[in-house]
C-alpha cells in the first residue's frame, strides 16, 4: 500500500480513536459525577447525554463547513473541540462549565463520525476502501477499549478526584491528532469540487494512483450534476433511497443499545450484584472483544461485503440480547452468564453493524451530496444514541428495567435483520462514483 495513502487514512481515523474514548470514558465517571454534581434520574442522564446531544449538532452541521473548507481543515478544528473538552471537563468546578466542555467535545465528535469516514473514502481506491474506512471503527473501538483500561488503573491508582483524570487524560491524544493532521493532503474529491484539478491530480498520484488523468475524468463527470456554483438538495426524489437507507441503517445501530451498554456497562455489570471495581474490569473485556471482533471484520469486509456481514451480525445480536433480557427477567445472575451473553453481543455488533456502519455511509451518497447525505447518516446516528443514553439510567431504575431495556433492543435487530435481508444495496467493490449511478432511483 502507498505510504502516503496509509499515513492519510490512519492519521483521519485517528479522531476515531478520541471519539472512541470520550463515548466510553463517562462509563468510569458517570457515577462520580452523579454525586459530585448531585444528580438524579433524570438530570443525571442528561449530563451523560450532554455530549451526545452535541453530536447531533456537530453531525448535522459539519456538511457545509466540509464542502466550503475541505475535509482537512475540518478535521484540524475537531482536534481543537477534543483538546478543549478534555481539559475543561477535568479543570470543571461546576456542573454548568461541565456540561459546555462535554458539549464541546461532542461538537468535535459529531463532526468527526462524519469527516473522517469521509475522508478516507475520498482518498482510497475501490479495493481497499472498506477496509481503510473501516480503520475508523477500528480506531473507535481501541479508543474504547483504551478508554475502559485507563478508568480501571486510575481508579485504582487515584484516590481524590479519579473521575477528572479519567476526562483530562484525553488532551494529550487529542494533542497529538492536532499535530499529525499538518502531515496529509487534502481530499481530491474536494478540490475537484472547488475547481483544484491540478492539485486533485497531483494529490491522487502522490496517494498511488497509476490513472490519476483517468480518475480526475471519472469525477468530473459525476460532479456535473452539480450546477455551477450550486448544490444539490439532499432531500429530493432522486436520492429517496440512499436517504432511506442511511437513515434506517444509523437508527438500527443505535437501536441494537450499543451506546447505552458503552456507557453503562459498569452499572449493568453492578446491576447483577458485581462490586465497582470488578464491573469496571469486565467493561474492559467489553472493550477488547469489540477490538478483535472490529479486526476480524475488518480483514472480511471486502472479501463478503457489507451486507452479508449485517445479515451474520444481526443473527447473534438478536440471540444474545434476548437471553439478556431473559436474565434480567428473571434475576438469572449466577455465575458469569450476563458478561457471556453481552460479550456475544459486543461480537456480533462489532462484526457487523460496527464495522459497516461508517463505510456504507461514507459509500452510499454521490459525490454531489456526500457531505449533506453523511452529515444525515450521522446525525441520526447521535440523535438514536443521545435518547438511548439520556433514557437507559432512568429505564434500569425501573421494576424489571433491564429486562424491557434488551427486550427493546432485542425487538430491533429483528427488524434490522429483516431490513439488511430485503432492502439494503452491497457497496463492496464499486467505485463512488459507479455507486452514485447504482443507488439512484
Amino acid at each position: 500500500m502507498n505510504k502516503q495513502l496509509f499515513t492519510g487514512c490512519l492519521v483521519a481515523a485517528l479522531g476515531g480513536l478520541l471519539f472512541g474514548a470520550d463515548t466510553a470514558v463517562i462509563s468510569g465517571a458517570e457515577q462520580s459525577i452523579k454525586e459530585v454534581f448531585h444528580l438524579e434520574g433524570f438530570w443525571h442522564g442528561f449530563t451523560n447525554a450532554i455530549a451526545l446531544i452535541g453530536t447531533i449538532i456537530g453531525a448535522i452541521g459539519c456538511g457545509a463547513p466540509l464542502d466550503k473548507y475541505g475535509r482537512k481543515k475540518v478535521l484540524v478544528i475537531v482536534a481543537v473541540l477534543y483538546i478543549v473538552s478534555a481539559l475543561g471537563c477535568g479543570l470543571s468546578q461546576s456542573w454548568l462549565s461541565f456540561l459546555v466542555y462535554r458539549f464541546m467535545g461532542g461538537l468535535g465528535i459529531g463532526a468527526s463520525s462524519v469527516a473522517g469516514p469521509m475522508y478516507i473514502s475520498e482518498i482510497a481506491p475501490p479495493r481497499l476502501r472498506g477496509r481503510l474506512v473501516a480503520l475508523f471503527q477500528f480506531n473507535i473501538v481501541l479508543g474504547i477499549l483504551l478508554a475502559y483500561f485507563s478508568n480501571y488503573f486510575i481508579n485504582n491508582w487515584v484516590a481524590t478526584d479519579a473521575w477528572r483524570w479519567m476526562l483530562g487524560i484525553q488532551a494529550v491524544p487529542s494533542l497529538i491528532f492536532f499535530l499529525l493532521l499538518y502531515f496529509i493532503p487534502e481530499s481530491p474529491r474536494w478540490l475537484m469540487k472547488r475547481h483544484r484539478t491540478e492539485d486533485a491530480r497531483r494529490v491522487l498520484a502522490a496517494l498511488g494512483n497509476r490513472d490519476a488523468d483517468g480518475i480526475v475524468a471519472e469525477i468530473a463527470d459525476s460532479l456535473k450534476a452539480e450546477s455551477s456554483g450550486q448544490t444539490e438538495k439532499l432531500f429530493t426524489r432522486r436520492f429517496s433511497f440512499p436517504v432511506m437507507c442511511a437513515v434506517l441503517l444509523a437508527t438500527f445501530n443505535q437501536f441494537s443499545g450499543i451506546n447505552a451498554i458503552m456507557y453503562y456497562a459498569p452499572r449493568i455489570f453492578s446491576m447483577t450484584g458485581l462490586a465497582r471495581d470488578t464491573a469496571l474490569l469486565q467493561a474492559v473485556l467489553i472493550g477488547l472483544t469489540n477490538m478483535v471482533f472490529t479486526v476480524i471484520a475488518m480483514s472480511v469486509i471486502d472479501k463478503f461485503g457489507r451486507r452479508t456481514l449485517l445479515i451474520a451480525g444481526s443473527v447473534g445480536m438478536i440471540l444474545f440480547l434476548g437471553l439478556t433480557a431473559r436474565a434480567f427477567y428473571y434475576q438469572d445472575f449466577g455465575g458469569y452468564m450476563v458478561l457471556i451473553y453481552l460479550v456475544g453481543f459486543i461480537a456480533s455488533f462489532a462484526f457487523s453493524q460496527g464495522a459497516v456502519i461508517w463505510v456504507f455511509l461514507a459509500e452510499i451518497f454521490p459525490n454531489s451530496v456526500r457531505a449533506k447525505g453523511q452529515a444525515l447518516g450521522s446525525f441520526t446516528h447521535w440523535f438514536w444514541a443521545a435518547v438511548m443514553t439520556w433514557l437507559f439510567p432512568m429505564v434500569a431504575e425501573l421494576p424489571y428495567g433491564g429486562t424491557f431495556a434488551f427486550s427493546f433492543f432485542c425487538i430491533a435487530m429483528v427488524l434490522h435483520l429483516l431490513f439488511a435481508v430485503k432492502m439494503l444495496p452491497e457497496t463492496r467493490g464499486k467505485s463512488l462514483e459507479e455507486l452514485s449511478k447504482a443507488v439512484l432511483r
